[in-house]
């Protein structure tokens, strides 16, 4: 499938912004102004909840700069039903119970996340692995590759059936289907895992519980306290020196 870029603008100086589309999905890599064939930039890609890139963009553009100064590519890619793509009637379904049972003071119930959540998991990461073909054949960009954000069970999959990426930065602060503690057994790859204590919209035990699942010989759990928007500027500080461990 051809990857089809914009012009680009700089940000920052050293960082140049394309926006992208591929097979019709919408998509923003950002890379060092100075990456050419001889000097490649590892690629992050940059994972984030469905709640569409405009909206996500401030976020976004701040971890990517970033990476940038570290000395990495970075892409994102709309989430399917989310921004402009089509509309998708069962995940919006699924969110509305979610709505319903938190407004009620119910339990989410394993239906529900599952409802929410592997639908998701299993058309987002297709396409996950497509951009990553695609954005791999770009001159001044190379591998190795590695997973940075949420939605956790998407980089949980990507880093089960992607060889090409090589460590991961998680963020716990979403449900988590119980089929996806299996696939967390044969997770391998370096992790660096990113709680927020008081996260209001996660299940904290379910996210140590996932955690302690994880298979990988190298794992590390940073907790901090706060809410879910929270994270303090020294997380990605942290995350910034994890991937120049596991990526140069």
């Amino acid at each position: 499938m051809p990857l089809h870029l914009t012009a680009g603008q700089r940000l920052d100086g050293d960082v140049l912004e394309r926006r992208f589309t591929l097979d019709g999905i919408p998509g923003i890599l950002w890379t060092p102004a100075s990456a050419s064939p001889s000097a490649a930039a590892p690629l992050i890609l940059l994972g984030h909840p469905p709640l569409g890139l405009d909206r996500m963009y401030p976020r976004l553009a701040a971890r990517a700069r970033q990476a940038v100064a570290g000395g990495f590519a970075a892409a994102t890619i709309e989430l399917p039903g989310s921004g402009d793509r089509p509309r998708w009637p069962a995940v919006e379904q699924a969110r509305a119970g979610l709505r319903r049972a938190v407004q009620a003071g119910e339990p989410v119930t394993d239906e529900i996340v599952d409802a929410l959540v592997l639908p998701l998991v299993g058309k987002a990461v297709p396409e996950w692995r497509s951009a990553l073909d695609a954005l791999l054949e770009l001159p001044g960009i190379g591998g190795p590759a590695g997973y940075s954000g949420g939605v956790i069970s998407i980089g949980v999959r990507l880093a089960v059936v992607e060889p090409r990426i090589v460590a991961a930065a998680l963020f716990a602060g979403s449900f988590v289907p119980r089929a996806m503690f299996e696939e967390a057994r044969r997770v391998t790859v370096p992790l660096h895992v990113l709680l927020q204590w008081d996260d209001e919209n996660n299940d904290r035990q379910a996210a140590l519980d996932l955690f302690d699942a994880f298979g990988s010989a190298e794992k590390s759990l940073h907790a901090h306290m706060g809410g879910h928007t929270g994270v303090p500027p020294s997380a990605g500080d942290a995350v910034a020196r994890f991937f120049a461990r596991h990526l140069r």
